[in-house]
């Protein structure tokens, strides 16, 4: 069975992120072409990325990378819930997906974001760090409007045409996570020969 992570983007108190995410947990639940999970960054405490060896050798010193790293290792595609942090995806996010990258490669990605203007900006400067990781990302978007899908900026309450969006995402990114695992099958076919 396809295993999607849903990844949270944020890990400061009071943060609406893990609310999001939880949402889309809630919403994919029932689905029978993927397992979906939640994937908290908070609960690995990974500090300012602190590993002295790049990531592509996976020589992981830490005791939090090998946890995360395990932990995304399971995974054949991603939903990121990311936030829009001075016209770019928050620093917790950058800094995860910093840690790793064989775990990333050949996988799909779709994006669940919001902010101002939708978080789109985030998403944008997102695609770049996955392109380099060798991430598939899906061109459909969730995108929440802090002032049309959060109550008093807190709250989340999506509105219907917002959330409507998010199972055309889905569907898109478990296709492409299924046709990933092909590839990855084929490379492992390739570097094993």
């Amino acid at each position: 069975m396809t295993k999607i992570a849903i990844v949270t983007g944020a890990s400061r108190p009071g943060s609406v992120n893990k609310s999001v995410a939880e949402w889309v947990l809630a919403q994919v639940d029932g689905r029978t072409d993927a397992e979906f999970e939640l994937v908290n960054i908070a609960d690995f405490n990974l500090p300012l990325l602190d590993e002295g060896y790049p990531a592509m050798y996976q020589n992981y010193q830490n005791d939090h990378t090998k946890a995360w790293s395990a932990k995304i290792s399971e995974f054949d595609g991603y939903i990121f819930v990311a936030h829009e942090y001075n016209h770019t995806a928050g620093p917790v996010l950058v800094n995860a997906l910093s840690y790793l990258n064989a775990e990333f490669n050949n996988k799909a990605a779709g994006f669940v974001s919001y902010g101002s203007m939708g978080g789109v900006r985030a998403v944008e400067h997102l695609r770049g760090a996955l392109s380099e990781l060798q991430i598939a990302h899906v061109q459909r978007t969730v995108m929440f409007s802090l002032f049309t899908d959060f109550e008093n900026f807190s709250d989340f309450k999506p509105t219907e045409q917002s959330a409507g969006t998010l199972a055309p995402m889905v569907d898109q990114l478990t296709i492409w996570a299924r046709a990933m695992e092909s590839v990855r099958d084929e490379q492992l076919a390739v570097t094993s020969v």
